[in-house]
């Protein structure tokens, strides 16, 4: 298969061109590079810089006609998107949407949406939270990422596009940027490797879902090999992880010996949510491998290894 990723040049998406590619599919990268690095660029892949906002996207549909979109470019910083709320939409909805009229128009036979499991449900009626829970983000990328899930279904029912919808949980591993504001793994690690403060924002004691980015990534392989029906799929362990405790494993892998500094917490920010994922497990064969501390381990050998020697 030809498969269109957006955003390739991230680091989940990445990794998810490298199985691609590893699985002998075509890959073709749409990616701006605003956030994105040449450096996670796989070699086989062609690389086309634009914003899926772009008008020219059509053109690329024209000359590749990719039988399969995997849709993970985003404006994903949750502050950002509280900040400036016209520019998540801008990105968020309206750049998905220019790519799902794209896929619908020219035949796409398969349309791989990422979504978000810690933004969109908002604070939890129960848990773990199922596909079934109701939909109360708190925060304009929550509202922004959920709304294209409406497109999606909207596409499915009167134009016939076969779509899979994967809500993330918090994805953690190799190549993410440990300079961003989300990725609290990379971030934690590469302050204790250069023996700088760690911040923890309000008490450490909001809990969240860590899964490994090789988990997340066979995800999105068998969502495009394996039939199943078009719908909204949780990614996710099932059990929730304190930022304290994700700050206490950093610091035994790494030797850290300093308390942490607390800040104050962030607006729209989530205070406990952890997914439950048996649907992805029963229709797709999904489940995660990895454990926390082995990926821990695996992110500040990476660090040693690349991000430390920059």
């Amino acid at each position: 298969m030809k498969i269109l990723v957006t955003g390739g040049a991230g680091f989940i998406a990445s990794h998810v061109v490298d199985l691609y590619l590893a699985r002998g599919h075509e890959v073709v990268i749409i990616d701006d590079l605003s956030t994105g690095r040449l450096s996670n660029v796989n070699p086989s892949a062609k690389l086309i810089r634009m914003d899926i906002r772009s008008p020219q996207l059509a053109e690329v549909f024209t000359r590749e006609h990719p039988d399969v979109v995997n849709h993970h470019a985003a404006q994903m910083d949750v502050r950002r998107s509280v900040a400036d709320p016209f520019f998540d939409a801008d990105v968020n909805i309206l750049g998905s949407l220019n790519l799902i009229e794209n896929a619908s128009k020219h035949s796409v036979q398969h349309f791989v949406y990422i979504s978000s499991g810690g933004a969109a449900y908002g604070e939890p009626q129960y848990l773990p939270c199922d596909e079934n829970h109701p939909i109360n983000p708190i925060c304009p990328y929550g509202v922004s990422k959920h709304t294209v899930e409406h497109y999606l279904y909207l596409f499915h029912i009167n134009y016939g596009l076969n779509y899979t919808v994967l809500r993330y949980p918090n994805v953690f591993g190799p190549r993410q940027d440990p300079h961003g504001e989300a990725g609290v793994v990379a971030i934690f690690t590469g302050r204790m490797l250069r023996g700088e403060p760690v911040r923890i924002h309000g008490d450490g004691e909001q809990v969240r879902d860590f899964v490994h980015v090789s988990d997340c990534a066979a995800a999105n392989l068998l969502a495009v090999e394996v039939p199943h029906d078009s719908g909204i799929y949780n990614l996710g362990s099932g059990r929730g992880t304190s930022v304290n405790q994700v700050f206490d494993m950093i610091r035994e892998a790494t030797g850290y010996d300093q308390a942490p500094i607390h800040e104050p917490a962030k607006l729209g920010e989530t205070r406990t949510i952890y997914l439950d994922a048996r649907k992805a497990q029963a229709e797709f064969g999904w489940r995660p491998q990895v454990t926390m501390m082995e990926g821990i381990r695996g992110v500040v050998q990476y660090f040693h290894e690349k991000e430390l020697t920059k």
